[in-house]
């Protein structure tokens, strides 16, 4: 009889707050129960979040015990004057997080006696927890890998890409199972790792939660926005950070700024709302060298439950995604999906962000470092969205990609994961 227990490590778990990669965890801990699994979360001490809030506490299922072991933000903590030495922060500013995490991650085996060891990256410090955890009890072990964790030139530090790219291989050697969320992702893996078996790689992708829609829905029912003026501006919304190398918005500005010059714009037809970038200094910069201040607006942090009701108000959305993502799709754009509102894909179209969208209907796609593409493509977009034309995703396809069916796929792999682990060698087992 295998003990359907799971231990869940991850870093970004409420009340850490500002990144959609939360989410992918918080679903995982809700929804798994209904799949016959029992999570056990181990997370990081809240002090380590630079914003934490208590926007979705109340997400997190009683049932599921969760454990915040000691952690400390470099930068934050353990600077003098804004500096620290390098080493203190390989592989990342939250590696502290290892000195408090394996000791609980061992208490927790102890107490509970999970089936299944999880980790989940975005950190590479999360992998570097499962695996020692792995290694000091034979359990076996997914790795949520979602996305390369490295890339020719990521991490951009030579010495953290090296720590890094260790981190990678230690962890796609000895886990069990590793879980990316693109198809894309794989392939690098397979190409990356020649001598891993290729039945240890597994997609299971990114999604939306239908429950926080429906809550959205219902508030923005019971609240509605006012009419907006015949004259008013269309609103074009970014909800999410804005990475200067990923989502590298420049292209996007010269472009503005080039079709305001030419009056194909102004900020009397168009505001683009940047939601919690992350990196708001910079890109305030940035929207003054180009002199868009008037179409562009940089907006704080929401609540995620407002934050989908911005996205189910908004005339579109905006997609960033470099070419250097090309085997990675943003969280939020299952969410873009589900609100059935026009979006416009700043992306390279060989990338799976655009098969993600072309495999949804969706075409209203240009390069993100294509300023001349883009200048063509905006009106466009914005003609269509006037006209109400645009591409939006069917409902079957909507209903593909949520939180609840992706937890059942992850279920049936820690079942596989389980039950080979009790009977048989793992790899044979997963490839039948």
């Amino acid at each position: 009889m295998v003990n359907k227990r799971v231990l869940m490590i991850a870093y970004h778990y409420p009340p850490m707050r500002g990144s959609s990669g939360i989410q992918r965890t918080l679903k995982f801990s809700q929804y798994l129960p209904q799949c016959g699994w029992a999570p056990v979360v181990l997370s990081a001490h809240p002090r380590a979040y630079s914003n934490p809030g208590p926007d979705q506490m109340g997400d997190i299922p009683a049932s599921v015990p969760v454990t915040r072991a000691f952690a400390l933000d470099t930068a934050r903590h353990l600077s003098f004057k804004g500096r620290y030495a390098g080493f203190m922060a390989l592989p990342d500013r939250w590696v502290s997080w290892c000195l408090g995490a394996i000791p609980a991650g061992l208490r927790l085996i102890r107490r509970h006696r999970p089936a299944v060891i999880w980790s989940t990256y975005p950190i590479a410090s999360a992998h570097l927890v499962g695996l020692a955890l792995k290694r000091l009890t034979g359990l076996p072990w997914v790795a949520d890998l979602r996305d390369p964790m490295t890339d020719v030139s990521y991490p951009e530090d030579p010495l953290t890409r090296k720590v890094y790219q260790w981190i990678e291989r230690q962890t796609v050697k000895h886990c069990t199972v590793a879980v990316c969320t693109t198809p894309g992702a794989i392939v690098t893996y397979h190409t990356r790792f020649p001598e891993i078996p290729r039945e240890r790689f597994r997609l299971i992708e990114n999604a939306y939660d239908e429950e926080n829609f429906t809550e959205a829905e219902r508030e923005l029912a019971q609240q509605p926005p006012a009419p907006p003026a015949a004259d008013a501006p269309l609103t074009l919304v970014h909800s999410g950070v804005i990475y200067p190398s990923e989502r590298d918005p420049v292209p996007l500005f010269q472009a503005l700024a080039a079709l305001q010059q030419q009056g194909a714009i102004s900020g009397g037809t168009l505001r683009i709302v940047l939601r919690a970038t992350g990196h708001d200094d910079y890109l305030a910069g940035l929207i003054r060298e180009h002199g868009i201040g008037s179409i562009v607006q940089l907006a704080p942090h929401v609540p995620y439950r407002t934050a989908l009701t911005e996205m189910l108000s908004a005339d579109g959305l905006l997609i960033l995604q470099a070419t250097n993502c090309n085997h990675q799709v943003p969280a939020k754009l299952y969410e873009y999906l589900r609100a059935r509102r026009p979006i416009l894909a700043l992306t390279d179209a060989e990338g799976d962000t655009a098969a993600t969208l072309r495999g949804a209907g969706i075409d209203t796609i240009a390069p993100l470092d294509g300023r001349d593409a883009i200048i063509a493509a905006l009106p466009r977009f914005l003609e269509q969205v006037r006209g109400g034309n645009a591409p939006l995703a069917s409902a079957a396809t909507i209903a593909a990609h949520s939180r609840r069916a992706r937890s059942e796929q992850l279920a049936q792999l820690l079942d596989l994961v389980a039950a080979a682990e009790v009977a048989t060698p793992v790899a044979s087992a997963l490839t039948k």
